[in-house]
């Protein structure tokens, strides 16, 4: 079972920027649509941007123009930048498939936008 690990997360002031990091184990990643999700606390997890096997990337409303993912399949990582950071970007992040794979979340990685 693939498994993935999430890093990079902060403490960054509103207007900040960062770029996440998620790793994967295994050797077919590069066969995986990945996606990066997002849970608030209180809140249902939810998906952030897409990236297909080629590359076509998708982003959802709430971070269009402020977030950009990408994949290098030869390290088996997927990124997300986001920029223009706003409080309610606040959530621990979650790499997975997509669509997800239940027995493959990892531990997250917290993201606090604060001033």
């Amino acid at each position: 079972q693939v498994q993935f690990v999430e890093s990079g997360g902060v403490l960054v002031q509103p207007g900040g920027s960062l770029r996440l990091s998620c790793a994967a184990s295994g050797s077919i990643f590069s066969l995986y649509v990945m996606a990066w999700y997002r849970q608030a606390p209180g809140k249902q997890r939810d998906l952030v941007a897409r990236i297909t096997t080629s590359s076509e990337t998708t982003v959802t409303n709430a971070v269009k123009g402020r977030a950009t993912i990408s994949r290098d399949n030869a390290k088996n990582t997927v990124y997300l930048q986001i920029d223009s950071l706003k409080p309610e970007d606040t959530a621990v992040y979650y790499c997975n498939s997509w669509p997800p794979r239940p027995a493959s979340w990892g531990q997250g990685t917290q993201v606090t936008v604060s001033s």
